[in-house]
């Protein structure tokens, strides 16, 4: 495994759990009926940009044909990794706009599904499922 694979990999287990925790932190938020810390933005800012990240360190390593070996479609890990939590940040960012209050709940149900969709990627990245 060479630089590149292995901070992939790396990056790879960090997202779905900061996605978790974002989540974590929204649910939090409603129980205690409070606006969650600025540092919540904070932490969905660095997961935006770690996704980019993520997106190209998988790009190198399409273009260098090296390619996650599945058992199913290998285009299924390119889905949930970044096509499709791109498309929920979004449209959770679309929706925030027009949310009268509480736009951080609309972005702790998108970290949700985001987790979700990269605990997958990492399934179809190693061959799981």
């Amino acid at each position: 495994m060479d630089i590149v694979q292995a901070l992939h990999a790396f990056i790879g287990w960090g997202v779905p759990a900061g996605f978790l925790w974002l989540s974590g932190w929204a649910v939090l938020a409603l129980i205690r009926n409070r606006d969650p810390h600025d540092r919540f933005w904070s932490l969905l800012g660095v997961l935006q940009a770690v996704i980019g990240v993520e997106f190209i360190l998988g790009g190198i390593l399409f273009l260098s044909s090296r390619r996650p070996d599945t058992d199913g479609p290998t285009w299924l890990h390119y889905i949930y990794g970044a096509a499709f939590p791109a498309v929920v940040l979004a449209v959770a960012h679309a929706r925030a706009r027009k949310a009268p209050a509480g736009p951080w709940l609309i972005f702790g149900l998108a970290a949700f599904v985001c987790a979700f969709s990269t605990i997958r990627a990492l399934g179809t990245g190693y061959g799981w499922f």
